[in-house]
């Protein structure tokens, strides 16, 4: 389709398009309709770690009203089996993919980065590092500068790819978490992951999930998610990819404008797996409509009120 340039630089990432495909919610890669991947510029496959990991107990999903709530517990069969197994199917993916681990220790985190490292396949790896640090007393990296920042390092040091922090609002200062990810050599800063959240069934009086709490996406989460990107990408030099809560092209460009290089889409491509495509035709189509030739022009053009800066809100 004609129009204008929806292309994208992340550094030494290059991808065709701004929408890409969050994890957990695309598995690795099972769907195969090219139409899914139409305007997609890459997938992040679910993340995968150390050991194989079984998962919590049902029920894992319930709904919310504007979003749902999921307790999954990382269920993968382990770095080995996703090397040996699942990348070698993606090696003619319609779209560059992105592998995403995560680890319980820093020394767990670059194990699972360096037996990653064997497969050609992942043109970047993306760090879950909204999980407990088992070895700073359960507290988890994303909420800890230093924690995080550490993570990064230690997997710099074992792949040669982009390596890109995806944070969690859990975070007192997300903007301090991402320069510190930035100045351990982050080649991009991803966020938000999901938040923490619980809902209780009244009349039974027993939590809905079966792992009792859950994290929280979509569109409920939108506005605080926009806010975050638009904190982080006033503090960091390095590209942002923002998402959470995006149903809609004007939902992707809220990210654009507020500073994001990239957008990730998740819970909507579970009720229609086609959503990413079209949420890329309406940003194309509202880049024609505004005559703006490139998306990167867009990028942090957002114009803030003098009075309302991201120094003076609460």
């Amino acid at each position: 389709m004609a129009g204008p340039d929806l292309s994208v630089r992340l550094g030494a990432l290059e991808w065709r398009s701004p929408v890409i495909l969050a994890a957990g919610c695309w598995g690795y890669g099972e769907m195969r309709d090219p139409a899914v991947y139409e305007g997609v510029g890459a997938l992040v496959v679910k993340t995968t770690t150390l050991r194989p990991r079984a998962g919590f107990e049902p029920p894992r999903m319930v709904e919310t009203p504007s979003g749902l709530l999921n307790a999954i517990g990382l269920e993968n069969p382990g770095i080995d089996a996703v090397v040996a197994e699942k990348l070698p199917a993606l090696a003619e993916f319609p779209v560059p993919v992105i592998l995403s681990i995560a680890g319980e220790t820093v020394a767990e985190f670059q194990e699972v980065a360096r037996r990653a490292a064997t497969s050609p396949i992942p043109v970047a790896i993306e760090l879950n590092i909204s999980c407990p640090n088992t070895e700073g007393g359960g507290l988890e990296f994303t909420c800890d500068p230093e924690a995080s920042a550490a993570v990064v390092r230690a997997v710099k040091e074992v792949i040669d790819r982009p390596v890109i922090p995806k944070l969690g609002p859990q975070a007192a200062d997300v903007a301090a978490v991402a320069r510190a990810c930035e100045a351990a050599g982050a080649d991009a800063i991803s966020l938000i992951n999901t938040f923490h959240g619980m809902v209780i069934e009244v009349d039974t009086k027993r939590a809905a999930l079966g792992a009792n709490v859950g994290g929280l996406s979509g569109p409920a989460i939108r506005p605080t998610a926009v806010y975050c990107v638009y904190q982080v990408a006033q503090a960091v030099s390095v590209p942002v990819i923002g998402g959470g809560g995006i149903t809609s092209g004007r939902d992707a460009l809220e990210f654009l404008l507020a500073g994001a290089a990239a957008v990730s889409v998740g819970t909507a491509g579970l009720l229609d797996p086609a959503a990413p495509a079209c949420i890329a035709r309406e940003v194309r189509a509202w880049l024609a409509a505004q005559r703006v030739q490139s998306v990167e022009e867009v990028v942090g053009a957002v114009e803030m009120h003098p009075s309302l800066t991201a120094q003076s809100v609460p």
